[in-house]
């Protein structure tokens, strides 16, 4: 499906749209991509996410810093050193975008996708990838309808910032499902650990799960894939996302 053009509080973003098959509106569900930008492999999890029976928008979050072609990697990530020679720079579009700029930008995501002709109903779920994952936690904090929340190796969920995204399960009212990278040092076990501890203080439903692997197992066009654990994400998502969305 061709990619659409999202109208945002700072400009437009584009936003990849994978419709449940069978055409009838179906549950919808926020694509949160990782640092590296909205590219093939996240329309290739997009439709596979739609196949189970929703309908999946992925925006481009970095839209401020260029369209989705301007901040990819030119190079192959799987190549030894390229993933980690682009993420240098990947990484400043990561801090620029700020929790305040993220509580502009997500209400206007979840509207976006509640508007598309193919979702069904307000109650809509999150699934996040690397950085990816703090957002979709601070968007189930921000609005009580998005009822599921998939985080997976995302890095930085517990800090000491007043602004930790951990701090957004308070307001969350999501089930939540989790699998860390064993092999992660920006969420090590201690983090996760405070992690389920804060999600059991908010009296969430929750998986919070460690898989083998390094940070960014489940993307398959990096050096950083493993099969096993992106496989394993997937079963988690879908049960997770069957049990609160399915119609």
């Amino acid at each position: 499906m061709p990619r659409l053009t999202l109208t945002m509080p700072d400009g437009d973003a584009e936003a990849y749209v994978a419709p449940a098959p069978g055409g009838r509106p179906a549950p919808g569900v926020l694509f949160v991509i990782d640092a590296i930008g909205l590219r093939p492999r996240i329309e290739e999890m997009a439709d596979r996410i739609a196949s189970w029976g929703f309908t999946v928008l992925a925006p481009n979050v970095f839209f401020r810093e260029g369209t989705a072609s301007e901040v990819a990697p030119q190079g192959d990530l799987r190549e030894p050193g390229a993933r980690e020679a682009f993420m240098g720079e990947a990484m400043g579009r990561v801090q620029r975008l700020t929790t305040d700029l993220l509580a502009r930008d997500l209400p206007a995501y979840l509207a976006a996708l509640r508007a598309l002709p193919e979702v069904a109903g307000e109650g809509v779920g999150v699934t996040g990838y690397c950085m990816g994952a703090r957002i979709a936690i601070r968007a189930a904090g921000l609005d009580p309808a998005v009822v599921a929340v998939g985080g997976w190796h995302g890095g930085g969920l517990v800090t000491d910032g007043p602004d930790s995204p951990h701090l957004a399960l308070a307001t969350a009212r999501a089930s939540f499902a989790f699998g860390h990278a064993s092999n992660d040092g920006s969420m090590p076990p201690e983090a996760v650990a405070a992690l389920g501890a804060a999600l059991d203080e908010a009296g969430l439903s929750a998986v919070n799960e460690v898989f083998p692997g390094p940070h960014g197992y489940s993307m398959a066009d990096t050096s950083m894939y493993d099969e096993e654990s992106a496989e394993r994400h997937f079963e988690s998502l879908r049960a997770l996302l069957t049990s609160t969305l399915a119609r």
